[in-house]
């Protein structure tokens, strides 16, 4: 069915009849100047081959025709609302590259579901591969390999690993993750199951939040031997990420930030020797 209504479309367009160079210019004024509808709709009928056209060009690439021709003629639309007849320039000359640059997103789009061509640079290399591969390699005068991508680096003006990657690319269709490894259906293992991860392991996740744990409790029993003023110095100062300042923290109890020095020093001796003896305990 969806064959059939593309075929009536292509045969439509193909039967559409050509606008001759001051007929083209007239309906170019009276849809720029009158935004004329009907002007607008036989400008597109009568260029409906050139999407086709086009769209033809971009088949390999796996998509359905149907679709880039619906794209170009978004294209051809954009073309209509831009185009300046009075710059006397054929329509159809000036609406290929609208059409084209439509198709071409569209396929960057909608080829794989990982982004390419997200430079220009990238993105001739993505539709000019191929074509440049065939043409060198024609005749066996140029095999793949380095010499090829190296050949296609320099006409492109991009790197050689582009050149490799992307073909690398246009040579593999997508592959999921969860498709099983081997011929065994539900039995084999996914690709997934052999991805590394940089992820800690299972066990030393929990070895580290059991040591987090102890080391906190340690810290916890050791601050019970310091006295209030201590134990305020030293939450205020070591204990918070922006710790206060000697001069603050004086300034707040009432004593020279000399004294705070002393009292935190005092105070952190206290609890190495309480941390030391519960390690002693604990390792015991």
């Amino acid at each position: 069915m969806q064959d059939s209504a593309g075929r009536s479309m292509i045969n439509a367009a193909m039967a559409a009849p050509y606008l001759d160079r001051e007929e083209e210019h007239d309906l170019a004024v009276r849809w720029k100047d009158d935004h004329d509808q009907d002007a607008l709709h036989r400008i597109t009928v009568a260029h409906m081959r050139l999407v086709i056209s086009v769209a033809a060009r971009f088949r390999h690439f796996g998509l359905s025709m149907g679709d880039l021709i619906q794209e170009g003629y978004v294209g051809l639309l954009e073309a209509a609302a831009r185009f300046e007849p009075e710059r006397e320039v054929r329509f159809s000359t000036y609406a290929t590259w609208w059409i084209r640059a439509s198709m071409q997103d569209y396929i960057l789009r909608n080829w794989s579901i990982v982004r390419g061509g997200t430079s220009s640079a990238q993105k001739a290399l993505f539709f000019n591969l191929r074509r440049l591969r065939a043409k060198l390699a024609q005749g066996g005068e140029m095999k793949a390999g380095a010499a090829l991508y190296r050949k296609i680096s320099s006409e492109l003006g991009v790197s050689e690993a582009d050149v490799a990657l992307m073909d690398s690319r246009l040579s593999n269709p997508d592959s999921s993750l969860n498709a099983p490894v081997g011929d065994d259906g539900a039995g084999s293992a996914d690709r997934m199951d052999f991805l590394v991860s940089d992820a800690p392991l299972p066990d030393e996740v929990v070895g580290e939040a059991i040591d987090v744990e102890r080391r906190s409790n340690w810290l916890h029993k050791a601050l019970d031997v310091l006295n209030d003023r201590e134990r305020q110095i030293i939450a205020r100062r070591r204990l918070q990420d922006d710790g206060a300042t000697l001069e603050a923290l004086g300034e707040s109890l009432g004593i020279s930030k000399e004294r705070v020095r002393q009292i935190e020093s005092r105070a952190m001796e206290k609890l190495r020797l309480a941390l030391v003896r519960e390690n002693t305990a604990f390792l015991a």
